[in-house]
This record gives C-alpha cells, sequence and structure tokens, in this order.
C-alpha cells in the first residue's frame, strides 16, 4: 500500500481561510481543487443552465406539445437506484408540472434485469406500445439502443432518451438512435460543462427546461409556477448511489438535496427508508445515501423487481412507503447473503490464477455456474477492492432463449477506461462480445460461454499494454496528520455535513500512531486503543483480523461515536503502512 498525502495549496488555503472557513476544511478543500470560496456556493442560482445541455429544449418542446394534447407519456426506467430515482423524479416531475392543467396521463415502466436485459429494447417498445403510450422517455438509459429506438418508431411512438452513458462507437466514431430526441451530456456536440451528471440529474435539467418552456406557453407564471425543487431529496440520492464524481454542478445539487432532507422536506418513501437503515434524515450525509439507502433500492433491481423502488419513492401514503422500505430492507439483507457467499468463491477463484508468492494478473475474470446475475457487479467490485485489478464477474444468464450466454459486470481502477478496453476487445475479436456498454469505471457485457477464455485473455492483453508497474500499485491519497485540536466531535459533525463523494473524496488522514491495545470484535474487527499525540482515543478497523505492531503508521477517518450518553471521536482505520 502506497500513502500518498495531497497537495495542499497554501494560497489557496489561505484565501478560503480568510473567506470564513474554518482552517481545517480550508486545507481540506484546497486540497482537492477548491481555489475560491464562489465554489463552494450551492445556491441553486448556481447550477449550469439548462440551456447548455444539449437536446434539453428539444425535449421540453415535444414533452409541452404531448401534455397540451393529453398524450400518454410513459417513462422507461433502469433497474438500479439512479435509474429508480430518475424515474421517480419524472413521473413526479411531469404530474407536478402539469397539475394547472389537470394532466396526469403518465407512467412508467422498468425492465427486468433477467427478463429484459438492459435499456430500451424491441420487447420494451412492444410493451410502452401495448399501454397505450404516444411518448416513450427513457431515464438513465437509451443511448444505445439503436434497435429499440427504431422499434418504438416503427411503433408510431415518440421517442426522447435521458441519459449520461457513453455512446456506442464504430470505427472510433459515436453510434447514436435515429429519429429521435437525445438528451445526454455525452453525446457529440453537446457543451453542458458536467459530464458527470447522473441519469437523475438529466431527468431534472429536463424537467426545468420544460417548465421554462410551459411557463413561455402561459400555463403558469414565475411567481406561481411549480415549485420542482422538491424533486432535489431524489436527486441527490441518484447522485451519490451511481457513483458518479461529484464536480461542482453534481455537489450543488447534492447539497441542495441533503438540506431539505435534514429539513424533514423528501418523500415519504424516503423517510421510510431512513427509518429501516437506523439513520436520522436530521443528521443526514451523502454517506446515508450511498451505504443506507442506495443498497437498498438497488437490491430490487439486483434480486427483485425495481418497481418496488420507484413505488417507495413515489408514494406519498406514509404507511403505504414504511411498507414497502421493509420489503426492500429484506430484499437487501437477502443480497447481502448471495454477495457474501458469491464474494469468497470470487476470491478463491482468482486466486487460483497466481501462486501466493506471485502479483495477480493484470485484470481478473471469474464465473461460476452458481452466481446470481444480479450481484455480479457488486461482488466485481469487491474483488477489485481486494485485489487492485480491473474485475469482470460473470454469471449465467436466466433470460429464456440464452442458456448459452453469460452476462458479465466489471470494475476497474483509475488508469483504465473498461468500456475503451471492451471496445478494444471488440474490435480485435469480432464475435467475442454480444453486447456491451458502461463508463470508464464500470461496465457490462455479456458473451457466449464458449468465449469466455478468449475474453480472459483478450482482456489481459489490454491490460498488459494499458497499465505499468506504478498503476498496479495500490495507492491511496490522504490528507496527512490531524492537528490534536481538530479532533473533537464537533469538528467530526462539521465535517461529515459537507458533501463527499467519487472525485471529491472524504477526509482521510494519516500519521504514526502508538498501539497501546487491540483485540478482536465478532472475529472480524479490529478493536483499537490507540495514542494520538499524546492523548488516548478509540479506533476500530472493519474486517481487519491480523494484529497491528505497537507503532504503525495508519489511515484513518473520523466519527464521533456514542457510548453510554456519550459522545467520542473515533478513528476508523483504512490502511496501514508498516
Amino acid at each position: 500500500m502506497n500513502i500518498l498525502t495531497r497537495d495542499v495549496p497554501p494560497r489557496a488555503a489561505w484565501a478560503l481561510e480568510q473567506a470564513g472557513l474554518h482552517p481545517l476544511l480550508a486545507r481540506l478543500y484546497a486540497a482537492r481543487g477548491i481555489t475560491h470560496p464562489d465554489q463552494l456556493d450551492d445556491a441553486l442560482a448556481r447550477l449550469l443552465p439548462p440551456s447548455s445541455l444539449l437536446g434539453a429544449d428539444a425535449a421540453a418542446r415535444a414533452l409541452a406539445d404531448a401534455m397540451h394534447a393529453q398524450q400518454s407519456i410513459c417513462i422507461v426506467a433502469d433497474y438500479d437506484c439512479d435509474g429508480a430515482s430518475a424515474c421517480a423524479v419524472g413521473l413526479r416531475g411531469l404530474r407536478l408540472l402539469g397539475a394547472p392543467k389537470g394532466f396526469e396521463r403518465v407512467s412508467y415502466l422498468v425492465p427486468d434485469r433477467v427478463k429484459d436485459g438492459y435499456g430500451l429494447t424491441a420487447s420494451i417498445a412492444q410493451r410502452v406500445h401495448a399501454l397505450g403510450a404516444d411518448l416513450l422517455v427513457t431515464v438513465d438509459n437509451g443511448i444505445a439502443s439503436v434497435d429499440g429506438v427504431r422499434a418504438a418508431r416503427a411503433l408510431g411512438l415518440q421517442v426522447i432518451i435521458t441519459d449520461h452513458h457513453l455512446p456506442a462507437l464504430q470505427d472510433g466514431a459515436a453510434v447514436l438512435p435515429q429519429d429521435c430526441i437525445i438528451v445526454n451530456p455525452n453525446q457529440p456536440g453537446c457543451g453542458f460543462e458536467s459530464k458527470s451528471i447522473a441519469g437523475v440529474g438529466v431527468m431534472f435539467y429536463v424537467l426545468l427546461a420544460l417548465r421554462a418552456e410551459l411557463r413561455a406557453r402561459g400555463w403558469f407564471t414565475a411567481q406561481n409556477q411549480p415549485k420542482i425543487d422538491s424533486l432535489l431529496p431524489l436527486v441527490a440520492l441518484g447522485t451519490v448511489a451511481d457513483v458518479v464524481r461529484l464536480d461542482a454542478n453534481n455537489r450543488r445539487l447534492v447539497a441542495q438535496g441533503l438540506k431539505r432532507v435534514r429539513a424533514a422536506a423528501m418523500p415519504a418513501g424516503m423517510a421510510a427508508l431512513f427509518k429501516v437503515a437506523a439513520r436520522q434524515p436530521a443528521g443526514a450525509t451523502s454517506l446515508d445515501f450511498g451505504f443506507a439507502l442506495g443498497p437498498r433500492l438497488n437490491a430490487a433491481g439486483r434480486l427483485a423487481d425495481m418497481t418496488l423502488g420507484v413505488e417507495c419513492l413515489c408514494t406519498d401514503d406514509a404507511g403505504r412507503a414504511e411498507e414497502l422500505a421493509r420489503t426492500l430492507d429484506g430484499i437487501n439483507r437477502e443480497r447481502k447473503s448471495i454477495e457474501g457467499e458469491m464474494r469468497e468463491q470470487a476470491l478463491l477463484l482468482a486466486e487460483d490464477m497466481f501462486d501466493a508468492s506471485e502479483e495477480p494478473p493484470p485484470a481478473l475474470v471469474v464465473f461460476d455456474p452458481d452466481f446470481h446475475e444480479g450481484v455480479v457487479g457488486i461482488v466485481a467490485a469487491r474483488l477489485k477492492d481486494k485485489l487492485h485489478r480491473p474485475s469482470f464477474v460473470f454469471a449465467a444468464s436466466a433470460a429464456a432463449g440464452r442458456a448459452h450466454e453469460l452476462k458479465g459486470s466489471g470494475r476497474s481502477i483509475a488508469g483504465f477506461h473498461l468500456r475503451d478496453a471492451l471496445d478494444l476487445v471488440a474490435k480485435r475479436h469480432p464475435g467475442v462480445l454480444l453486447r456491451f456498454g458502461g463508463h470508464a469505471m464500470a461496465a457490462g457485457c455479456t458473451i457466449e460461454e464458449d468465449q469466455l477464455e478468449r475474453f480472459e485473455a483478450a482482456l489481459q492483453q489490454v491490460a498488459h499494454e494499458w497499465l505499468d508497474a506504478a498503476t498496479l500499485q495500490r495507492r491511496l491519497e490522504a490528507d496527512g496528520a490531524l492537528a490534536p485540536q481538530h479532533r473533537r466531535v464537533e469538528l467530526v459533525d462539521m465535517l461529515l455535513q459537507q458533501v463527499w463523494g467519487q472525485g471529491f473524496a472524504p477526509p482521510l488522514f494519516c500519521e504514526e500512531l502508538h498501539v497501546l491495545s487491540q483485540r478482536l470484535v465478532a472475529d472480524k474487527h479490529l478493536s483499537l486503543k490507540l495514542r494520538h499525540r499524546g492523548e488516548p482515543v478509540d479506533g476500530i478497523w472493519f474486517g481487519r483480523t491480523e494484529p497491528l505492531p505497537e507503532r504503525v503508521t495508519l489511515a484513518f477517518r473520523l466519527e464521533a461515536d456514542e457510548w453510554q450518553g456519550q459522545r467520542r471521536v473515533r478513528f476508523l482505520i483504512e490502511a496501514a503502512r508498516y
């Protein structure tokens, strides 16, 4: 483990401190590229304008026309938390904006992960048509659905694609669905600065553009227009749960959502999810979205039906919301059990690929006939975290008529663009990949079972070419030592209230500590008594069973631990350097 200390530009830290920020916060923000206090202004007025998102105005006009004509609109969602929250934002937002005219003709459809696969397919288009829809709107999918859009248009459906994924490539050029409206910051020609916006964020921006369009048509005035900022808790949830990079625009969306959650201004389903997760909305943090609410929603898409998740986020009935949240919590417990078994098996299979004395290969590909396809992505993430290698985990497809297909999900490390790697594999080995798509850090693909070895060899060849020894070494960026005067509960609370996440990492301190005592808790966690700058402090290393030496350099986060009514600072250990 190579623990690096982030550079803190002194002039930036000084400017932030002079603007009134706490010295610790000023240092942390400066180390993350913040150079001016204006960059921390999370006011809604500072959001990027919807007009800069290519296709948003065209989508707004098409939606307004459909609403005026009382046409039926159907939203086609995705089966993860981003897709579910984007669907809920679309449903709630369209009804909210149509309320003055009594517009209620909006429905939704969530593809089944097993039966339908990913995205807008021809079969999904048929089902939308059977519902009597006139206009089909995708959320968090569709940019690669060339055939699905063609099928929908052949059925007479108008199509709006709202997505944030990368388009498919052919000979280096983007291949886009035709004869439809596309709203996606990653499509060619779009100048929208926040390329990392989540699918739920794209849908929210379409609603902003739609409100402006309806206002221009006289549906309402600036004074009595619906306040769609009530949707921001859902936008924040989907943004954090999808692990997109928290650039300035995404941080503003998340900050605004958190403010409303802390004020109890959120959908009943979100409040119910906080309750089953034993989290307090009044002190909500971005970590609650990523590690408490998001996984419970994602579990439905992995093992059951994400319709449960959408219904939970859409209902205004508190009793129904609690019932759905309890169901989602139960599914998540099942997911954890399946994931735990698969993770152990995946690690065994991966470790069989190399001797204990050797370094792992530059990319890992794992398959077991007993794996559940709904959990392969999260297991790939665990494998990647454990061995620091781009990792693909495959399961047999459960779709009818596809008994010989394997569905894989991959997660990557910095320096290895997974979707581009799959594109290169497809070019070099035509026929190996039946379907693929995704992002830099996460991607999915489908192959024939007899092509598994070819795929593994091809992916490892790309990894050999793209990854060097330095990239393959696990690196952890830390924020240096923690001053003793900053080891206070109120400062821990202050840090937790900030917006942290992917690309804007939460504070991680690192320094040499004296281990006073250590013991195992529940046979799998290391409980520690440490000396920090002459003072004793508690520590915990979750998932660690090996003892530590008396003096060791530790990387740790801060939490306020409560015991017998008293709150104390505790160090959450993440890594050690001997």
